[in-house]
């Protein structure tokens, strides 16, 4: 046996150990996890110290044992030209500190596995034969030995016995605290993990703290026993069985506070929400009792159950006064995510938080929801990108091991861990017993600063239980019977915990008691549980929305720009700086859009929108508009981002003119986005409903693809002022019409948008020239209110010479909801017929009419479908007294597009004997055809319906 003066002596002998050793040592560390990781030289070193005889004849790999790899490593270490000094090291020594490094490695990586995470203790631990310091060829009688600790944090000193370095690592890595880190590629974040938990651990907390945790789960506990017990079976998706979350939230908004954070904003699904709003927010008890007693707030048209509502409040935490907002959040679980993160991002733009320091997302998940969910994928994948980045989320998932009532645990996943999709962002994951509620708060501590430190995402994974059902009408026996035999036996971690420091003499089985009671109390008087709240805090960065409140729908707005400033504009937009060079065909558009500023060509809807934006940033609003090709346009009509031809792209050879157009102007952010729908959407719905006046526009790389962000148009976009008072200004741009593309490139499924029509909730409008989008764009912000608008934008005519308008058209009048007959030649007392159309097929109907010489049929435009201008549509219709028909046409399918929307709204204004028909492409299961032969065949049948001599097909009569 060695002594250690000989074993340091030794250490100095070899270029593994030594000042080389915590280098060689991560090295071989790192190619034990991946081969990969390691520079080829030392790959094919330790490759060839992978495939070495065995005693048996057979060959070694990476599965089996090292102790032949680890005494080849040594051997070669002898002769390596590395060495520090001639002597000859004790090639024992120097194998079995190898081996003792990958034992380290182990534990790093596998300790999770066996660690004591489930309270209900019902699974074995696996046997993870790594764990073994057999696996590597170390003895009963290598535990004393002393070996370099110089790769741990474990001791400051640099030599620990096997024994203490295995129980330290056991310690650490397998008790209430599971942590996965090791295949994060930042080697300053692993360091600082490792640093962390080995250096320190759970903490030894003071009495007075022990004493406010458990004062936090006799509140979590005392709140669901009473609701309980007050409102027998009513639905409140209980947070029995994982009260430590509300330690974990408690200790969120504290300690963020001390590191500087101002705002945190929250998404969590059911369970624990109210919960969460008494006990962390402050909502006063009295008021959630009148929510089960199906008393409602004045002013909402709808209204929500109770546990979908949101909750806002500042609150005074130990750094300072904390403003913290539960976002309001539907059935569908996740999909609160990326809202939550567009609102974050809203807050910190607003601050000037470039770092996201200041404003905390924070999301709390269910088990099975956030391994189930695609668009945590999808809002994970936005956390480190430039325009939806907030500086890194902390994720704390409520891990009832169930999922919902009637699921077994191994159907709901195919990974180990409900939280290993986080592991595609390299984000670390804390996994924590949540009947240890000091390692809970201790890890929320952890994480918190892990993302302060390397704006990161983070996972703190409370491993707890559900004791009552998915909701409180079930009956989990039925369908999971031993776990629900395990948790009938189990005190609750309150009890639990007060036993605990009953038994530290930390406070008196009384006194644990008498919390119970004193709570008890207070939930009887319905009074505020959290003190202080601060009921007259008002931060300078708080958004005021008073402005927009009960204001009523107009669609009059003074959107007109004088020629004169257009002009200015226009050269502003069309002028690059000195030395970028631009693509020919981009010079040609520029040359053109500068000569539509001057009057000189028509003006074409890029310019339009471009004039839109560029008036709104001059006049201080700022816009943010992203899209998979909002940079350029899917159909390279708006190129607001110019690339020098010189410069590649990721250089930032770019240039943006709306960035330069006038001295303080509002910014313009144009984004790229990832290649997601329901995130981006979300995101964006986020943002605009924390942001009133910024102009924020989501647009599809065409229409139909907004058919994958559904559920943010259903549940939030239609719904959220009628449900929770929530206005939002979000501007949806979807490219629709049928230009023979086939079925996933014509529709943006406008009467799916009709359908969620009411209470003046949306804007739908299809607009056909370049005047009316400037003026639509404008028209949503400078109006005082803020509804979400849904533009059905143009593909073809982008390009349509038909579609150009005069400048001046910008200098004066306004949006028009409804555009009648243009053509002078047409006698409104010789119309017959008159067709009503939406969009594209407006232009076709046009050149038909004038292919076929029928001067009696008058064209009027609905520009906008929702609401439906009647005033406007029965002025023009009053016209044309001699009319006995109106024919609503349309290019998408019968069942399909605003034809039973809009029916109803034609006849309102009609007059006695007219007649209501129908002219466009018969009913279709599917959105369009895909055959460019048919396409056009229908195209000129639904014409020919629409001047037909005598039309068929007409369903109404005045």
């Amino acid at each position: 046996m060695s002594t250690e003066p000989e074993f340091k002596e030794r250490l100095s002998n070899s270029y593994l150990f030594g000042s080389n050793a915590p280098y060689v040592e991560e090295l071989y560390e790192s190619y034990l996890e991946d081969p990969a990781s390691v520079p080829d030289q030392w790959r094919t070193y330790f490759d060839q110290l992978q495939h070495l005889p065995a005693t048996d004849g057979n060959e070694q790999t990476r599965d089996q044992a090292h102790a032949p790899i680890i005494e080849s490593f040594a051997q070669r270490a002898k002769a390596n030209a590395f060495l520090v000094h001639a002597a000859a090291p004790d090639l024992t020594v120097a194998s079995k500190q190898v081996s003792v490094q990958s034992l380290i490695a182990a534990y790093r990586s596998l300790g999770a596995r066996v660690a004591q995470l489930d309270p209900l203790k019902r699974q074995d631990r696996p046997q993870i034969p790594e764990l073994d310091p057999a696996f590597y060829g170390l003895t009963e009688a290598d535990l004393d030995q002393v070996y370099s600790a110089t790769n741990t944090y474990f001791t400051k000193a640099d030599t620990m016995t096997l024994r203490d370095m295995l129980k330290a690592l056991r310690d650490t890595y397998c008790q209430s605290i599971g942590a996965e880190f090791m295949y994060i590629s930042d080697p300053a974040a692993k360091r600082w993990i490792q640093e962390r938990l080995e250096a320190g651990g759970v903490p030894a907390f003071p009495a007075q703290r022990k004493r406010n945790i458990l004062q936090q789960l006799t509140e979590a506990e005392g709140l669901e026993r009473f609701l309980h017990t007050k409102y027998v079976g009513q639905k409140r998706f209980s947070l029995e069985g994982g009260e430590s979350f509300i330690a974990s939230m408690d200790e969120v908004v504290n300690h963020a506070s001390e590191s500087g954070v101002q705002e945190v904003i929250v998404g969590m699904a059911h369970r624990g929400r109210l919960n969460m709003l008494v006990n962390i927010m402050g909502k006063m008890p009295g008021d959630l009792f009148a929510e089960f007693e199906g008393k409602h707030p004045d002013g909402l048209t709808d209204g929500d159950v109770k546990y979908h509502n949101g909750f806002s409040s500042d609150l005074s935490a130990r750094g300072g006064p904390v403003h913290l907002s539960l976002a309001f959040n539907p059935s569908h679980l996740e999909i609160v995510n990326p809202v939550v993160e567009g609102s974050t991002r809203a807050r910190q733009d607003r601050r000037g938080d470039e770092d996201g320091s200041q404003v905390l997302p924070v999301l709390v998940h269910g088990d099975a929801a956030f391994a189930g969910q695609g668009v945590v994928m999808e809002t994970l994948n936005l956390a480190q990108t430039r325009g939806y980045g907030t500086g890194g989320t902390l994720h704390i998932v409520i891990n009832n091991q169930i999922g919902f009532t009637t699921s077994d645990p191994r159907d709901t996943r195919s990974t180990l861990y409900c939280t290993d999709v986080v592991k595609m962002i390299e984000a670390p994951v804390f996994h924590v017993n949540g009947d240890d509620p000091e390692a809970v708060v201790y890890v929320t501590q952890l994480a918190l600063d892990y993302r302060q430190k390397f704006r990161h995402d983070v996972v703190v994974d409370i491993v707890c239980f559900r004791k009552l059902g998915h909701n409180e009408q079930d009956t989990p026996a039925l369908t999971q019977p031993l776990m629900y035999k395990s948790i009938g036996k189990h005190p609750g971690t309150r009890k639990l915990y007060a036993d605990k420091l009953v038994a530290q003499n930390v406070l008196t089985e009384e006194e644990a008691e008498q919390m119970v009671k004193d709570y008890r109390l207070v939930m009887e008087d319905g009074k505020r549980t959290i003190e202080p709240v601060l009921t007259d805090h008002k931060s300078k960065y708080a958004t005021d929305w008073t402005p927009f409140l009960d204001a009523k729908w107009t669609d009059q707005a003074d959107t007109a720009v004088p020629l004169t400033e257009l002009t200015r504009i226009g050269e502003k937009l069309t002028t690059v700086p000195e030395g970028f060079t631009v693509h020919p065909l981009v010079n040609r558009l520029l040359n053109d859009r500068r000569a539509m500023a001057r009057g000189e060509l028509p003006l074409d809807w890029g310019m339009g929108e471009h004039l839109a934006f560029a008036t709104l940033v001059a006049s201080g609003y700022p816009i943010r508009i992203t899209g998979q090709d909002s940079g350029r346009g899917t159909f390279t009509h708006r190129h607001a981002v110019l690339h020098d031809q010189k410069r590649e792209r990721w250089n930032d050879g770019t240039y943006i003119p709306l960035q330069n157009v006038s001295p303080n102007q509002g910014s313009f952010t144009v984004i790229d986005s990832v290649l997601s729908e329901e995130a981006v959407l979300g995101f964006e719905y986020g943002y605009a409903s924390a942001e009133p006046n910024t102009l924020t526009i989501w647009e599809a790389q065409f229409g139909d693809f907004v058919n994958g962000a559904q559920v943010v148009i259903d549940q939030f976009i239609a719904s959220g002022e009628a449900k929770w008072g929530r206005y939002c200004g979000l501007t949806m741009m979807l490219p629709h019409g049928y230009e023979g593309q086939g079925p996933e490139h014509s529709s943006a499924r406008i009467e799916r948008f009709l359908q969620l029509c009411a209470d003046n909730n949306i804007q739908v409008v299809q607009p056909t020239n370049g005047a009316q989008i400037f003026h639509l764009l404008r028209r949503q912000m400078i109006r005082p209110f803020r509804k979400p608008l849904v533009i059905m934008t143009p593909k073809s005519l982008l390009r349509n010479k038909d579609a150009g308008v005069p400048l001046s058209q910008l200098a004066e009048g306004q949006f028009q909801p409804v555009i009648g007959e243009v053509d002078a030649s047409i006698d409104p007392a010789g119309v017959t017929r008159v067709l009503a159309c939406s969009g594209k097929v407006y232009y076709d109907l046009v050149n038909a009419r004038k292919e076929a010489q029928r001067n009696d049929v008058a064209i009027i435009r609905v520009e906008q479908l929702y609401p439906f201008a009647h005033k406007a549509f029965e002025t023009e219709l009053r016209k044309y007294g001699n009319a006995k028909e109106v024919v609503w046409v349309q290019d998408e399918p019968q069942n399909q597009g605003p034809w039973f929307y809009i029916q109803h709204h034609l006849y309102e204004n009609m007059t006695a004997g007219q007649k209501l028909g129908y002219a466009g492409r018969p009913a279709s299961s599917s959105p369009a055809v895909g055959y460019l032969a048919k396409h056009q065949e229908q195209q000129r049948q639904l014409l020919e319906q629409a001047f037909s001599a005598k039309h068929k097909g007409f369903t109404l009569t005045k």
